[in-house]
């Protein structure tokens, strides 16, 4: 996981902080970046409610869909959730929060996705 995430911020231009989460209990496991400015560990907490909001929006509405990632913009910064997929990363998430002067979207969450895949949990 701490590979994962190294690998995350180091490759993703932009990058602020990147966290795994589970949004069942609200915990982190593990995080990188962030500072006294922005608390990783608030924002994992916070977004599992974000998280679980969607899953039940989804589960009224009868949609069988996954939720491939949540994009949140914010004036000065993006936060991307890549939900896990597969085996043992069901209620796991990568956390990523970028600034938006200095990233590409769009490779962010291809490197996010592509990081998720090869995470071992």
């Amino acid at each position: 996981m701490e590979v994962s995430l190294k690998e995350i911020m180091t490759r993703v231009e932009g990058s602020l902080a990147a966290a795994v989460g589970d949004y069942t209990s609200g915990m982190t496991l593990g995080s990188l970046g962030g500072g006294r400015d922005f608390d990783v560990h608030v924002a994992v907490a916070g977004n599992t409610d974000v998280i679980r909001a969607k899953v039940h929006t989804m589960e009224l509405l009868g949609l069988q869909e996954q939720i491939d990632d949540i994009l949140i913009t914010l004036g000065n910064q993006y936060h991307l959730i890549t939900l896990g997929k597969g085996r043992g990363k069901t209620s796991l998430f990568l956390y990523l929060v970028l600034d938006k002067h200095k990233a590409n979207l769009a490779m962010a969450r291809h490197q996010l996705r592509r990081v998720e895949e090869e995470m071992e949990v």
